[in-house]
């Protein structure tokens, strides 16, 4: 089993959700802005972070003049192709202006499934943290893949990532404030610690928006298979970007479940 490393890296994945204007598909360069300046905030502290960022389907509708998300594979491709274009460039200018480098690593599931590919992915990203002022942004292929175009909108992706790296934390960015309880409609009364996440699959709602795929099932899905892997997993309110550096420091408001201990090995 994989363990989180206190000196592994934070795993940030952003939803399409807190990139996208709430009227469309249009990415919201104001609310951008405000996350890469958190982001940057954790940088200085000393904290290395990857980002797993949707958003390029989002991106690509807007090119395309396409009000609705296409339901054929075909034009979800081509947007996903056109739109990580327009997204790279955004997070490359916004960072620049904080005094950052970005990268850019776009994975499949295919990629994570071998022990060969997982080391090269794993190699690179690392040789991409040691480089000074370099965050290194993750997305699925989506022009040749259609797992996360269907199911999970990079959750899953992203705990897969999380796992690889021993991260210390994964930080999932959504527009929920957290886990609310079930029959639960106060913003302000999540669940504050969960650390069974098997206890609480039922909260999930079906309730998402209309780009993003995933849901808050598809979270506690990801967040399971994290905390699993020994990673300490964070669901927040990725609209309040600024409370960033709380939640990695352990505080702010948000739901967090507590990472699994790995199994000691009992020698015969």
């Amino acid at each position: 089993m994989t363990t989180s490393s206190a000196n592994g890296p934070i795993v940030l994945k952003l939803g399409t959700g807190i990139l996208t204007q709430d009227a469309g598909a249009e990415l919201d360069y104001g609310r951008l802005q405000r996350l890469v300046a958190a982001v940057a905030k954790v940088h200085e502290l000393g904290q290395r972070c990857l980002l797993v960022s949707s958003g390029a389907v989002g991106a690509g509708m807007t090119a395309l003049n396409l009000e609705q998300r296409p339901d054929d594979i075909p034009t979800l491709q081509a947007c996903a192709a056109i739109g990580q274009c327009r997204l790279m460039r955004r997070y490359e200018d916004l960072f620049q202006e904080q005094g950052l480098r970005v990268a850019q690593l776009l994975l499949t599931h295919d990629d994570l499934e071998t022990e060969i590919r997982r080391d090269r992915i794993r190699s690179t990203l690392n040789r991409l943290l040691e480089i000074p002022r370099v965050v290194p942004i993750i997305n699925e292929n989506d022009s040749v893949a259609v797992f996360e175009l269907r199911f999970g909108d990079n959750d899953i992706l992203s705990a897969r990532v999380a796992g690889l790296m021993r991260a210390r934390q994964l930080l999932m960015l959504t527009t929920a404030p957290g886990l609310l309880p079930p029959d639960e409609t106060d913003p302000g009364r999540i669940v504050r610690e969960v650390d069974n996440i098997d206890a609480v699959l039922h909260y999930a709602r079906d309730e998402k928006g209309d780009l993003s795929v995933g849901g808050m099932a598809s979270k506690l899905r990801a967040a399971r298979e994290a905390v699993e892997a020994g990673v300490e997993v964070v669901i927040a309110d990725g609209r309040k970007p600024e409370q960033l550096v709380e939640l990695v420091n352990g505080l702010g408001f948000a739901t967090r479940f507590l990472a699994r201990q790995p199994t000691p090995v009992v020698e015969a």
